[in-house]
């Protein structure tokens, strides 16, 4: 019991550290706005795309299932 406690909390404070850096919150940390702002949103998807599509390559997905899976990393990336 006291082993699946410490998971729980384990997995929160993961899930919680990364929320923090998701694209969104490194753009609003920096306190971008406008063309700089959207600039940077844009770059910071591409990279979450790329890196996405490697995740789902190594884990060797294919068809909707990669699809799925980097629609899914990504907007958790940025922070959507």
């Amino acid at each position: 019991m006291k082993t699946l406690a410490i998971a729980l909390a384990q997995l929160s404070l993961s899930a919680a550290a990364a929320s923090a850096d998701t694209c969104v919150a490194n753009a609003d940390a920096k306190k971008l706005a406008g063309a700089a702002r959207t600039s940077f949103l844009g770059k910071c998807q591409k990279d979450a795309a790329a890196a996405c599509d490697a995740q789902a390559t190594e884990k060797k997905l294919r068809g909707a299932a990669q699809t799925s899976f980097t629609t899914k990393c990504v907007k958790d990336a940025v922070g959507q």
